[in-house]
């Protein structure tokens, strides 16, 4: 095989799977957008109750990603290593740590709603609309987190069109939901609640008759195994660990912009929004990577794993250099949609200079990130965004003193993400990672 039809052939790859990727994580969302706009027009303190209650259901369920990333990397090795009918089994093995886990989210959120929109800055006017719209909710982070282990299982699979098509449809229940319970029926932010709940309870269902379907034809048991459950665990513990690590640097970074100033603040939410909407793009990569580093290492094909993830390198680099190039062209365009205002504007304009000068960097970070995930490489994942957040800490809590300001807090984050993909590449350079085999001991 030539150099240049194993590279077609990674790419084809590549784009099989992260094209529909991206287009899941994007529609993902698009639900809490549809949510609030449909309920800004219920009032200041409606919208600023679901504000204070979606950041808290994001935090609460966000920290189960590995839900989806632990399912995708073990299913993926199974599927490499012809076993088809394993790998659904380890599937469903994610799906019932999933329910399980559910349980004592679900319980924690009803009871303690009033203390965390308190603790979440709700003013008295908006508290009462918070707590409503976190206890109806809670009643649907089961099917939150079912869906993160099931989307992991089609992952897995080497199928990322079903969660694509899948999203799609859950965003347009939600949307023709909220808008006929809060205004056609009058329930107000409740009906927004609910709506949302019934559209994620439909998306489970679906993904839980996809797995079914599956697991009977290749005659998976459906019951649940503790030893399974408990392996899923393990796996998912360290990703855990890096996930609520990735959280506390983005917590601080905005708390040191609040502490700034206002339009400090307005302009790194700003820059933190085109961040994340670049993040899905790169992320819709690493997904690729997670998937397909998985089925080469569970098939024993240790070259194939090396030429995909050099492959997958040149794909994040690259959209990592023309999505930093979009940001700077494109400001004139999409800075006025944001802000009028002139002052958030020429700190926004320094800002998204920082930020595009980091994105083939980024990159680099988010391909590896997913790479290493594919290899079930949890554990160093975890201890590698442990010490990046003990570098940024220090030098984003130094930025106040230093009279750098809010550019001087992006120097910070870029420095994150040097150092980041500092740890990531010199993991990969090594061949420690490279465990084969249908279960990564």
């Amino acid at each position: 095989m030539t150099l240049t039809t194993d590279r077609r052939r990674h790419d084809r790859e590549i784009l099989a799977l992260a094209v529909p990727a991206f287009g899941a994580l994007v529609a993902e969302p698009l639900f809490l957008m549809a949510d609030s706009a449909i309920v800004g027009h219920l009032g200041t303190a409606q919208l600023a109750g679901v504000g204070v209650a979606s950041a808290a259901l994001t935090t609460a369920t966000g920290v189960f990603v590995f839900l989806a990333y632990a399912t995708t990397a073990a299913v993926a090795r199974r599927i490499g290593a012809g076993d088809r009918r394993a790998a659904i089994q380890q599937g469903i093995d994610g799906i019932w740590l999933a329910l399980a886990l559910s349980a004592g989210v679900v319980a924690l959120t009803l009871l303690l709603a009033p203390q965390v929109a308190d603790a979440l800055g709700a003013s008295p006017t908006a508290a009462p609309y918070a707590v409503t719209y976190l206890r109806i909710s809670a009643l649907g982070i089961p099917a939150i987190l079912m869906v993160m282990a099931a989307t992991g299982v089609l992952r897995g699979l080497q199928d990322t069109r079903t969660p694509l098509y899948v999203a799609v449809a859950g965003f347009a229940a939600n949307l023709g939901l909220n808008a006929g319970l809060v205004y056609g029926a009058g329930l107000g932010v409740a009906g927004s609640a609910w709506g949302t709940v019934i559209a994620q309870t439909g998306m489970a269902a679906v993904y839980v008759f996809v797995v079914v379907r599956g697991a009977r034809r290749e005659q998976a048991s459906l019951r649940p195994d503790a030893a399974g459950i408990r392996a899923s665990a393990r796996a998912g513990g360290p990703l855990m660990v890096r996930t609520l690590s990735l959280r506390a640097v983005l917590m601080i970074a905005t708390a040191v912009a609040a502490g700034l100033g206002d339009d400090e603040i307005a302009a790194h939410q700003i820059a933190m929004t085109v961040f994340l909407f670049i993040a899905f793009a790169l992320d819709a990569i690493a997904i690729a990577g997670q998937a397909i580093i998985g089925r080469y290492l569970g098939a024993g094909d240790v070259p194939g794993t090396r030429a995909a993830t050099r492959r997958m390198i040149e794909w994040g680099i690259g959209s990592g250099v023309l999505l930093g190039l979009l940001v700077v062209v494109a400001r004139p365009l999409y800075v006025p949609l944001f802000t009028p205002d002139p002052a958030v504007q020429h700190q926004l304009n320094t800002v998204l200079l920082l930020l595009a000068l980091c994105q083939p960097v980024s990159g680099l970070v988010y391909v590896l990130d997913g790479v290493l995930m594919g290899a079930g490489d949890g554990p160093f994942l975890a201890w590698a965004m442990l010490g990046t957040l003990v570098v940024f800490a220090p030098a984003a809590l130094a930025v106040p003193a230093s009279g750098a300001g809010l550019a001087g807090l992006w120097w910070a984050m870029n420095l994150f993400m040097l150092v980041r993909g500092g740890f990531l590449a010199w993991r990969a350079r090594g061949g420690r990672w490279l465990v084969t085999g249908a279960v990564r001991s």
